[in-house]
């Protein structure tokens, strides 16, 4: 299918679901994708340990392709690349960070000098073909969790990738709620929203009472403590690091 004088959504993975986490928009005849994830299995699937999206759809129309964005380094949004991305042909789109996990992914399988990578500075904007894409830093578990203000002849789309609103962010310089505010008063046709909890009517919290709750429990026990954590937290690693300051221990 080639899009005609149109905007269209269309996602092979990730909405209403957790993980997997691919997203094309069409318009004008040509498809951009936005992150390429996996998702990991569950009992439903035994012997199966990781599931990658269908891309059977826009691999028959990779002729009209631009490229692939990521909005960051989690494994729901880049984990297939290794596995797909070199079959579909076209460059790839990320800020430093992230950058920096899918060349290690892609050195991994041989596939550096077989995918472009393409760095976009944090707060960066690019075009590719009618697509205008601006990176718009939001608070995450992970160092560059990024949104995507994507301008379009027929309006523009605020893709979030994943986020959070954090009083406190440990590591970045995320974007603040009346930044957000001001993306919406400049006029948004669509807001496509990716939020873990995004069915709770609380807030997550701040990394930062992560901190003062680590502070009691480690200063409370005797001996040793481990700590586990996804290793791409690094804003967690840094607590820990502060914990142990607080506590007198080391790391």
């Amino acid at each position: 299918m080639k899009p005609g004088n149109e905007l269209l959504f269309l996602a092979l993975g990730g909405s209403g679901e957790i993980g997997m986490n691919v997203n094309l928009y069409g318009c004008q005849g040509k498809w951009i994708m936005v992150d390429l994830g996996m998702t990991f299995a569950d009992p439903a699937y035994p012997g199966i340990d990781l599931v990658l999206p269908d891309l059977a759809f826009i691999e028959q129309n990779r002729k009209d392709l631009l490229g692939i964005v990521l909005t960051h380094g989690h494994e729901d949004h880049i984990g297939a690349i290794p596995y797909l991305a070199a079959d579909l042909g076209v460059p790839l789109y990320a800020t430093p960070f992230t950058a920096g996990l899918i060349a290690g992914k892609l050195e991994e399988e041989g596939l550096l000098d077989k995918v472009k990578l393409k760095l976009i500075e944090l707060g960066g904007d690019f075009q590719l073909g009618p697509f205008g894409l601006r990176y718009v830093a939001l608070a995450h578990s992970i160092p560059e969790g990024n949104a995507l203000v994507i301008d379009t002849p027929y309006g523009r789309i605020f893709h979030t990738g994943d986020w959070k609103l954090d009083d406190s962010p440990q590591l970045g310089d995320p974007s603040t709620p009346e930044e957000l505010m001001h993306i919406g008063d400049e006029g948004v046709l669509a807001l496509v929203c990716d939020s873990t909890n995004v069915f709770q009517d609380h807030a997550s919290g701040s990394e930062a009472t992560v901190r003062e709750g680590l502070d009691r429990v480690i200063g409370e026990a005797e001996g040793r403590v481990l700590v586990t954590t996804f290793a791409s937290n690094a804003a967690r690693v840094k607590t820990l690091g502060h914990v142990a300051q607080d506590t007198g221990l080391q790391v």
